[in-house]
């Protein structure tokens, strides 16, 4: 059964309080080699049935409007997964 993954990051010009709250505990912990963090959201679709391109433009559609907030965030990545 495929899985059609969404992944969903906040605008790049926009804070991301928890990336940096991750950032913060990172240094506290000693952990050096990062520049910073940013949070998303992952989302997995498992799909009945065979994926075409008409479906993948519903998920496109789905993404755009109900799995993203677009004055907040960007849908970064759709990808099926086998």
């Amino acid at each position: 059964m495929p899985t059609i993954v969404v992944d969903v990051m906040p605008k790049a010009e926009l804070l991301d309080p928890q990336g940096k709250a991750v950032a913060s505990a990172l240094n506290r912990m000693g952990v050096e080699g990062f520049g910073g963090v940013r949070i998303g959201k992952r989302f997995e679709l498992a799909v009945d049935g065979p994926v075409d391109e008409a479906l993948l433009e519903q998920v496109r559609i789905l993404a755009d409007d109900v799995l993203s907030n677009a004055v907040i965030e960007d849908v970064v990545g759709i990808e099926v997964v086998e």
